[in-house]
C-alpha cells in the first residue's frame, strides 16, 4: 500500500508538503504538478478520515505525556505551555500513564479532536506509533527518541554517558554497578548505558554489574535494598535521578556511607537532587528549553517549513557532593 511518506520521497518534499497538497493547502504550482503526477501514477488514495479532520485551523496542539509524576516531563510541558501561549496556541495534554496501548488510543482521540498537530514525549516508538502518525495527515513532533521518517527532538544520551564514564575512570573507579532501565526505551535504557560502558571499556581492569530495575523510585529503592547488600562496586552509576535518590536512600538504610564507602551519580539534572544528603552529581538537561523549541519547530510544521527530521540538545555534567575520588589501596 502507498502513504504519504512514499509519495514524499518521489517527490524528494515533506510529509507536510504532501499533506497540504492532498488538503488543498499552500503549495507552489511546481510541486503540485509534480504530485498530481505522482499520485495518477502510484494510485494512491488517501485515508478520507484523515483528510476529513484537516478543516479550519484550531489553535489547539496536543501534547502525549508518559506520566504524570515526572520532574522531567513537568519541565518540557512548562516550556511547550510558555510558548503556546505567546503564540496564541490552548494545550490539549493527554496521560499515558506509561501504557502504551493508552498512548496510541490518546494519540487517536488528539487526531479527533482536529488539533493542528501533536508533540509526543514518547518511551518508545512501535511500529503502531508510525502507522498512525503516517495516516493521521497532521505534523507530529517526538521527543526524547527517535525514529526513521518521524521529526524528532533528542538529547545527546550516549555522550551523557560516555561523560559519565569518563568521570568516573577519572576518579581512579574500576569497579561499577550500573542501574539501568528496560531497552525498550532507546534513549535511556540503550544509549545512555552504551555511552557509560564504552567509555569505562578503555580500562581493560574496569568490572561493571549491570542491574534492571525501573523508572519508578519504589522499585528502583527495592531493588537497590536486595543488591547493595553484597556490594562490591566504588561507582555506581544511574540511570536517572529518580534511580540516584531511591539508591541512595537505600545506601542509608543499609548503614553504607556516600561516598566515603561508595559514589553514586545519575542523570537528568532534577532539582530535588540539590535536597538530598549528599547533593547527587548528575548530568543536566535543558527540559525546558526542549518544550519551547518543540512547540516552535511544531509551529513551522503546521506552516509547511522544512526542518531537520533530528534536532539534538546538549547536555552538561554537573559534579556534586555523591561522588569522590577512589581511596587508593
Amino acid at each position: 500500500m502507498v502513504t504519504i511518506n512514499d509519495i514524499a520521497k518521489r517527490a524528494g518534499v515533506a510529509k507536510s508538503t504532501v499533506s497540504r497538497y492532498l488538503n488543498n493547502g499552500s503549495i507552489s504550482e511546481k510541486t503540485r504538478k509534480r504530485l498530481d503526477e505522482i499520485v495518477k501514477e502510484t494510485g494512491y488514495s488517501p485515508n478520507a478520515f484523515a483528510r476529513s479532520l484537516k478543516a479550519a485551523n484550531t489553535n489547539m496542539i496536543g501534547v502525549v505525556i508518559p506520566r504524570l509524576n515526572s520532574a522531567s516531563t513537568n519541565e518540557v510541558l512548562e516550556g511547550i505551555d510558555e510558548q503556546a501561549r505567546q503564540k496564541g496556541y490552548q494545550l490539549i495534554i493527554t496521560n499515558s500513564n506509561q501504557d502504551i496501548d493508552q498512548e496510541l488510543e490518546n494519540i487517536q482521540t488528539l487526531i479527533k479532536q482536529k488539533v493542528e498537530g501533536i508533540i509526543v514525549l514518547a518511551r518508545e516508538v512501535t511500529a503502531e506509533h508510525k502507522k498512525l502518525i503516517e495516516e493521521s495527515g497532521i505534523p507530529f513532533l517526538i521527543l526524547g527518541q527517535s525514529a526513521a521518517s518521524i521529526h524528532s527532538m533528542t538529547y545527546t544520551d550516549y555522550d551523557a554517558g560516555n561523560k559519565i564514564g569518563q568521570y568516573a575512570l577519572g576518579l581512579g573507579h574500576k569497579t561499577f554497578l550500573f542501574f539501568g532501565v528496560t531497552e525498550l526505551d532507546q534513549a535511556v535504557g540503550v544509549e545512555r548505558k552504551q555511552g557509560f560502558l564504552d567509555a569505562v571499556a578503555k580500562d581493560d581492569q574496569v568490572q561493571v554489574t549491570i542491574i534492571e530495575t525501573s523508572f519508578s523510585k519504589t522499585n528502583a529503592y527495592q531493588d537497590a535494598l536486595s543488591v547493595l547488600k553484597n556490594i562490591q562496586a566504588t561507582y555506581i552509576v544511574c540511570a536517572t535521578d529518580n534511580i540516584a535518590i531511591a539508591v541512595l536512600k537505600a545506601a542509608y538504610e543499609l548503614g553504607y556511607k556516600v561516598p566515603e564507602d561508595f559514589s553514586i551519580s545519575g542523570f537528568g539534572g532534577y532539582e530535588e537532587t540539590d535536597y538530598v544528603h549528599p547533593s547527587i552529581t548528575t548530568v543536566s538537561y535543558p527540559y525546558k528549553e526542549m518544550g519551547r523549541e518543540a512547540l516552535n519547530n511544531l509551529m513551522e510544521l503546521v506552516k509547511g517549513t522544512e526542518i531537520p527530521y533530528q534536532i539534538l540538545l546538549p547536555n552538561q555534567l554537573t559534579i556534586k557532593k555523591s561522588t569522590t575520588a577512589r581511596e587508593k589501596a
